[in-house]
């Protein structure tokens, strides 16, 4: 099994709470922090495992014009690491 590690960032907008993943160009939202987060999550890991389902490449950085750590005041962000495990199976 695999393991990947990338990047959360979690915002306060007019809607509640946004979230993305710059390394991989994934985000979410919620009406909370923790559901922002939880959202994040699950859309990175089914964002990798189709992408390897189908031979995609995984990758998709966010522009650095779009990156809310290069738009939005440091202050009102909350940056976080986390891993996703993915099992890679071989099929004939």
């Amino acid at each position: 099994m695999e393991m990947f590690a990338f990047t959360g960032i979690i915002w306060k907008d007019e809607n509640g709470y946004s979230a993305v993943c710059p390394e991989l160009d994934v985000a979410s939202q919620g009406g909370t922090p923790q559901e922002a987060r939880q959202m994040l999550l699950e859309a990175a890991a089914l964002h990798l495992e189709g992408a390897f389902e189908d031979g995609l490449p995984y990758m998709r950085p966010v522009p650095p014009a779009d990156d809310p750590r290069n738009t939005m005041p440091a202050d009102s962000l909350k940056v976080f690491r986390f891993k996703v495990d993915v099992a890679v199976h071989a099929y004939a």
